[in-house]
């Protein structure tokens, strides 16, 4: 399987969230699975991109048809409880930037 989200042609939206983690799991792994199973479900969800270095650093990167399939998401009552959790126990700090995607283009058809 490709680590790259297979998105249609442009254009098309990203949510870009890089964060640094706090220490300790507390239980990130799990709600971030399920957060990604969610969010795949949700209408205008296009695929997700995620990595996250040794020190805890990590980019997210999903991708939406729309700006109001994004607000949907921010708002859905279980993403909604994630985010309080992130900002109370798993994350030090985070930003959140949301891009509209004009071109897109690579080495290789993904």
């Amino acid at each position: 399987m490709t680590p790259f989200a297979k998105t249609p042609k442009p254009p098309y939206y990203a949510v870009i969230f890089s964060s640094q983690r706090s220490e300790g799991d507390c239980g990130y792994e799990k709600m971030a699975e399920k957060m990604v199973s969610l969010a795949s479900n949700q209408p205008g969800f296009l695929g997700v991109e995620s990595v996250r270095d040794e020190d805890g650093f990590g980019i997210t990167v999903s991708y939406w048809e729309s700006l109001d399939a994004i607000r949907n998401w921010k708002a859905n009552e279980a993403h909604l409880g994630a985010q309080e959790k992130g900002k109370t126990i798993w994350y030090e700090n985070y930003i959140t930037r949301i891009c509209r995607v004009e071109k897109e283009y690579g080495l290789k058809e993904i």
